[in-house]
C-alpha cells in the first residue's frame, strides 16, 4: 500500500488528504479524440512500484503539442492523460525507492519538484550517446496511453506517478507555479538548442519564432553571453516580448531576406521552410543550424551543398532534451526568474474541471501558455 497521499490548500501546508472509503483516489481528464470534450473520472491511485514517486499536481500549462492534439492536428495514443508541462510536490515514494534527485541530493515527501518529460534506462546506448529521449524503453509523461495497468502519467490529474529512471529536480517556491512548469518542456527545450549550437559567449545568434521556446532561447542566450540575439517572427507582438528577454534585433519574417549580414547561431523554433533554409543561407564560416521546429510532415527544405561543404556548417536536429539540458533549464530558472518577467506568458487560472475551457482559451486568445491549477 501507498501512503496516504497529501494535499495543500491555498494558504495552509501539506495535510493528509482521507477518502470517505480510506482508498487514495485521483481525479483526471481524459481525451479520447479531437473533437470530444475531456472526460472528468476518478480513479484509484495504484500501489506504487519499486522505483516509483507519487507526486500531487499543483500546476500544469498546456504546450503547443497539447493544442495540436486535443483539435487533431496531432495524433496521440488514445485514450490518454494530456500534460506534460507540470509542477507538484511529492507525496510518497515506492518501496524501496532511491530518494535522491538527479544531482544526488536527498528528496522528501513535500518538496515542490519537477522532472524530465521522460523516463530511460540510463544503461541503454543512447542514453550512453547522450540522447536518451530516443531509448527503446523510453516513456513519455502525457504521451502515454492510458490503461488499467498505466495511469496517472499525464498532468491533467490529481497526481502524476514518476516511473524509474525519471530525472527528478527540487524547485524553489520563490519560482511561480506557472513558471515552474514550463521548465520539463519549453525551458529545457530552448536549453537543448543552445547546447547543440555550441559556445553561445560572444557570438551572433539569431532565433526563427519566438513563441514560448523563441523568448526563452532569447533569455539564455542573452545571459550566456551573446554578443547579438536577433529575432525573426511574423508577429509583431512576439517581435516586442523578445526584446523584454534579450534580443537586441527585432526583424520581421517577411524582412529577413533583405538584411545581407551573417550570424554564427541560426536556430528555428518556427518549422517554417523558408526559415530554415534562411538560418542555413546566413551562416557564417564554421556556424551551426539547430532545427527544432519542423516535427511534422511537410515539403523538403533546400539548401545549397557547396554552401555547406565551403563555409563548414553544421547543420543540427533537436527533439525533446536530455538530461543535462533538464538540469540547465533548472538552474537557469532558479538563477533567473526575476530578470525576466516569465510570469507574463502564462495566461488564465484554470481549475481541472474547466480543462475543456482551458484549450478553448489557449485556441483562441493564442498566449504562450495556458495555466491549469490543482
Amino acid at each position: 500500500m501507498i501512503n496516504v497521499p497529501l494535499s495543500r490548500s491555498e494558504s495552509g501546508p501539506l495535510q493528509p488528504e482521507v477518502k470517505p472509503n480510506n482508498m487514495p483516489t485521483a481525479k483526471i481528464t481524459i481525451f479520447e479524440k479531437a473533437g470530444v470534450p475531456l472526460t472528468l473520472k476518478e480513479v484509484e491511485i495504484p500501489a506504487l512500484k519499486a522505483g516509483e514517486v507519487l507526486v500531487r499536481t499543483e500546476c500544469t500549462t498546456l504546450c503547443r503539442s497539447d493544442l495540436a492534439t486535443y483539435v487533431g492536428r496531432r495524433i496521440e495514443k488514445t485514450p490518454t492523460i494530456l500534460g506534460h508541462e507540470i509542477v507538484g510536490r511529492i507525496a510518497a515514494f515506492g518501496p524501496g525507492t532511491p530518494t535522491r534527485d538527479a544531482r544526488g541530493e536527498t528528496l522528501h515527501v513535500g518538496d515542490r519538484v519537477t522532472w524530465a518529460i521522460y523516463a530511460a534506462s540510463p544503461d541503454s546506448e543512447l542514453s550512453h550517446r547522450g540522447i536518451p529521449q530516443k531509448s527503446p524503453d523510453l516513456f513519455k509523461y502525457g504521451h502515454e496511453r492510458l490503461t488499467a495497468d498505466s495511469t496517472l502519467h499525464g498532468g491533467l490529474g490529481e497526481y502524476v506517478i514518476l516511473r524509474r529512471h525519471t530525472p527528478i529536480l527540487p524547485l524553489s517556491t520563490d519560482v511561480a507555479l506557472p513558471v515552474a512548469a514550463t521548465i520539463n518542456c519549453a525551458m529545457a527545450t530552448a536549453a537543448g538548442a543552445l547546447r547543440l549550437a555550441g559556445p553561445i559567449a560572444g557570438r551572433r545568434v539569431t532565433i526563427w519564432g519566438v513563441g514560448m521556446l523563441g523568448v526563452v532561447a532569447c533569455a539564455m542566450a542573452r545571459t550566456a553571453g551573446a554578443a547579438e540575439i536577433t529575432a525573426v517572427d511574423i508577429a509583431p507582438h512576439r517581435l516586442n516580448t523578445a526584446a523584454r528577454f534579450g534580443a537586441t534585433r527585432l526583424v520581421p519574417a517577411g524582412s529577413f531576406d533583405a538584411i545581407d549580414e551573417k550570424t554564427d547561431i541560426a536556430i528555428d523554433f518556427s518549422g517554417n521552410l523558408r526559415a530554415m533554409e534562411q538560418g542555413v543561407e546566413r551562416l557564417a564560416v564554421g556556424g551551426t543550424a539547430v532545427w527544432v521546429g519542423g516535427v511534422f510532415p511537410q515539403n523538403k527544405v533546400h539548401i545549397d551543398s557547396e554552401r555547406v561543404i565551403r563555409n563548414l556548417s553544421c547543420i543540427r536536429g533537436l527533439h525533446n532534451y536530455n538530461a543535462d539540458d533538464f538540469q540547465y533549464a533548472v538552474s537557469f530558472i532558479k538563477a533567473y526568474h526575476t530578470d525576466f518577467p516569465f510570469d507574463t506568458l502564462v495566461k488564465g487560472h484554470f481549475t481541472l474541471a474547466e480543462a475543456d475551457a482551458a484549450f478553448a482559451f489557449a485556441l483562441k486568445e493564442n498566449p504562450y501558455r495556458v495555466a491549469i491549477y490543482f
